[in-house]
């Protein structure tokens, strides 16, 4: 069953409310914290998408980290524990990251619910997946963008800790600033980086065939299969990283 990830977005303060009309093709359960919400996936204990906006305001945060990872009491099901990640030799990666989630100490604290967690080889977590992450926002210091992220979830994947959390092999990652209507999307191997980023970019049709998901659903037919379809680097400033 493909995923419909059908966004109206209602933005009061920092929360925001992903209107959804289509429940029942979710695979996973929709938890919505302050300023990101996602779809936890029970059989992979981890979130199988993270949505959330980032602008100029919200980059002018100040709180600082809290490294409090916890277990997601929104999680019905109950959320991944720091203990599966124990001696496993991955890091706890962010979906969601803290770097984006400084302008409230809420939003900061919640980034480190284990519902925001996924395995990440250190040298990819501290490497390319962190410079695609500076590049985001980077991109935010102009322009209101909303990203999704996460893992890309199947039965064949390894796991760890007595919960089962799932190894993804990889990572996607889009960006869509609706101002300027452009998109852009990347899926990175779970290892190190060896290559510029740019070298990762994807159409969103092919990220929705990896991951059985339909993004930006909601979106007019015509200008949703221009831009999911097109790999236009031009419409974005690709820094050398």
């Amino acid at each position: 069953m493909n995923s419909k990830l059908f966004y109206f977005i209602f933005l009061f303060g920092f929360f925001v409310y992903p209107q959804e009309y289509y429940k029942n093709s979710f695979n996973g359960d929709l938890i919505i914290h302050s300023h990101f919400s996602l779809s936890y996936i029970e059989d992979h204990e981890q979130a199988e998408w993270v949505y959330y906006k980032l602008n100029p305001i919200l980059l002018k945060g100040s709180s600082e980290r809290t490294n409090n990872f916890r277990v997601d009491p929104n999680v019905k099901t109950g959320s991944a524990e720091i203990s599966d990640y124990k001696k496993s030799g991955y890091d706890r990666g962010h979906l969601a990251p803290a770097g984006d989630m400084k302008f409230s100490k809420i939003s900061m604290s919640e980034s480190f619910f284990m519902s925001n967690m996924s395995p990440q080889k250190p040298s990819f977590n501290r490497g390319g997946w962190k410079k695609l992450e500076s590049l985001v926002r980077f991109w935010a210091e102009d322009s209101e963008i909303h990203i999704i992220t996460g893992g890309i979830l199947n039965k064949n994947l390894n796991k760890i800790g007595r919960n089962g959390v799932s190894v993804p092999d990889y990572f996607y990652k889009i960006i869509f600033d609706a101002n300027d209507c452009k998109m852009i999307g990347f899926v990175m191997p779970n290892e190190k980086i060896i290559h510029e980023l740019k070298s990762y970019i994807k159409t969103i049709d092919e990220i929705e065939n990896l991951t059985g998901i339909d993004f930006f659903y909601n979106l007019e037919d015509d200008i949703e299969n221009e831009l999911e379809s097109e790999i236009n680097v031009t419409k974005w400033t690709l820094k050398k990283m």
